[in-house]
């Protein structure tokens, strides 16, 4: 049975559609080309990271450290009265300034006086003894000499009888008791001229006259003592100073060794300040620091005169002093100054943006750009100011550092850089 025309035209056109269709497609997938090696190095530079970096600089970090100190006197010397007695006249009053040797008061010196007196006294009754002791010494020794010169004359003329009597002895002429009488006057004739030169010879050795110039010397030296003494019923001033703590009055009995006051010495004058382990750490090797007055804005130098090494076992602190020139005499003790332990030079350091920096557990890090790389880097970090921190070791002065995207870069790693804010 034969299908209808209306059949087979509406089949053809069908099958036709079908080809048409998956020739189109066949076209469409032959026209499609198969991927190659620049594809692929395409899809590696699409993974490369894009940061942005900034030169590391120098910035003030902050203002310099500052240390409150006390100004305090050079030097502060007692006025002691060294004798004692009636004060006769002040010439000073506290509060007054002074120079060096000026006269403060006086001390009545009467009685002083007549000590010096009573010991030239001395000295003249001393003296008068002594010429007579040499006078008297002379002629006892002109005396001796003369007795010595009779003794050996009279044995002379006693051996010249004992020698004729001896003769006559033998010649029969005198007897034996009357040679004997010769002989024993001649011994004891020798005898008192042995007596009288032991005489000389102790007189030699013997100073008969110092006791007289012992006493000589004692009035003389209570002379001296008087005159010493009597210089010092003049109190001086034995430095140059404001003086302070001085109680004397016109009148007053004062004794040896009396305080009569105290001298601040203000040119030049000392500025002290007690500092921490860290602050003195700042001036070890300094020769000189900063200070001003608080409420001015001028800033003096002043050489360090002493930094201790150890702590003070009281203040628990290290003791720093300045020596300061004070000829106007500006500077009073008892004020208060600003000592600067930093200068303006040593606050401005090398910084790095806060937002740069990695942070791994107590450590931090920054990666620093290095041609098409970074490098990460551990830093060690000081002060804050703001948004930058002074980083003390790590990285230099215009150093490329990233400030964006750096949580995700790795070390060594190769990125592309945006417009840099340095």
């Amino acid at each position: 049975m034969k299908r209808p025309l209306a059949t087979i035209v509406k089949q053809s056109t069908k099958l036709v559609g079908i080809v048409a269709l998956t020739t189109a497609l066949a076209v469409g997938c032959s026209n499609k080309p198969l991927a190659g090696p620049q594809d692929t190095t395409q899809g590696q530079e699409s993974q490369i990271k894009t940061v942005k970096t900034v030169k590391v600089t120098k910035e003030k970090i902050s203002d310099p450290l500052e240390q409150v100190a006390n100004v305090i006197s050079s030097v502060q010397l007692e006025v002691i009265s060294k004798t004692g007695g009636d004060v006769q006249q002040v010439y000073k009053k506290r509060g007054d300034m002074v120079k060096k040797g000026e006269l403060l008061f006086r001390i009545d010196p009467s009685d002083l006086q007549l000590q010096k007196e009573q010991g030239q006294l001395g000295i003249k009754s001393a003296q008068a003894q002594l010429k007579q002791a040499k006078e008297e010494l002379a002629n006892a020794k002109t005396d001796l000499e003369n007795n010595i010169v009779k003794a050996e004359q009279g044995i002379r003329d006693a051996e010249k009888n004992f020698n004729k009597i001896r003769n006559d002895y033998d010649e029969g002429t005198v007897t034996k008791i009357q040679l004997e009488q010769e002989e024993t006057k001649l011994n004891s004739l020798k005898l008192d001229l042995s007596t009288l030169k032991q005489k000389r010879k102790t007189l030699d050795n013997t100073d008969s006259l110092a006791a007289a110039q012992v006493a000589i010397e004692t009035s003389g030296l209570s002379v001296k003592k008087a005159e010493r003494e009597l210089e010092n019923t003049e109190v001086k001033a034995p430095v140059s100073g404001v003086l302070t703590d001085f109680p004397v009055e016109s009148g007053m009995t004062v004794g040896q060794g009396f305080k009569a006051g105290v001298i601040q010495q203000l040119n030049p004058i000392l500025i002290k300040a007690d500092l921490t382990e860290e602050a003195v750490n700042l001036v070890r090797d300094k020769k000189e620091l900063n200070f001003y007055v608080p409420g001015t804005t001028e800033l003096t130098k002043a050489p360090i005169k002493y930094i201790s090494d150890v702590l003070d076992s009281q203040t628990k602190a290290y003791t720093l002093e300045l020596e300061v020139s004070n000829a106007d005499q500006k500077l009073k003790p008892g004020q208060k100054v600003q000592i600067q332990l930093t200068d303006e030079a040593e606050q401005t350091v090398a910084a790095i943006p806060t937002l740069s920096i990695v942070r791994e557990g107590s450590d931090s890090f920054v990666f620093v750009l290095n041609g098409d790389t970074v490098e990460k880097r551990k830093i060690q970090l000081g002060r804050l100011k703001e948004t930058m921190q002074e980083v003390i070791s790590g990285v230099s002065e215009n150093d490329q550092i990233v400030i964006s995207g750096q949580h995700q870069l790795k070390d060594k790693e190769k990125v592309t850089t945006a417009a840099a804010a340095n």
